[in-house]
């Protein structure tokens, strides 16, 4: 039977930290009614996507080499949290869609949270994982609450909350592995 080696995620929490304090912050020091920094629109959006872009390299990586040599149960659960992934983002770019484009700059970033939340909870649960289980949690719930927020508030919101908590998630990570083994 094949043993599941424990996964590291700091790559994957760090990456995923700071393109979401570095992309999220950019918007919110640059958007509102008194931003703090005059920066072109596109900056914001190159500055979240390529650190994204970046994290889910990492994130790709990360879980290619975890998933190499398992077979059965254990093959099964990271083929369908990877399909996850796919079809959650799916959905939340068919919502939008049918939403509209006025609403697609407030729900891309916290229905991405809420995906991504949901989805950690799932892999937490699968892995037994209770720190990954918590950020998800923490990213759902932080992710949708943050609409209540208005302008620069909602993007603050996502970078501190969201991106700190990635960075939180990467400094217990060690303790994590630690127990685990």
């Amino acid at each position: 039977m094949y043993a599941s080696p424990i996964l590291d995620n700091r790559p994957i929490y760090l990456s995923f930290g700071f393109a979401w304090l570095i992309g999220h912050g950019s918007f919110a020091l640059s958007h509102g009614t008194n931003p703090l920094l005059d920066l072109p629109d596109m900056v914001p959006t190159v500055l979240l996507g390529s650190g994204l872009l970046a994290a889910m390299v990492i994130t790709t990586v990360v879980s290619m080499r975890a998933q190499r040599g398992a077979t059965g149960r254990e093959a099964v659960v990271g083929n369908l949290l990877g399909a996850s992934w796919l079809i959650g983002f799916a959905a939340l770019f068919f919502l939008i869609t049918a939403l509209g484009p006025d609403t697609a700059a407030t729900l891309w970033p916290t229905g991405s949270g809420l995906i991504v939340g949901l989805l950690y909870l799932a892999g937490g649960a699968a892995y037994r994982d209770v720190l990954q289980y918590t950020l998800g949690a923490w990213l759902a719930v932080s992710s949708t609450a943050a609409l209540f927020l208005d302008g620069a508030y909602l993007y603050w919101a996502l970078a501190l909350a969201g991106g700190g908590s990635y960075l939180l998630a990467a400094a217990f990570e060690p303790r994590r592995i630690a127990a685990a083994n």
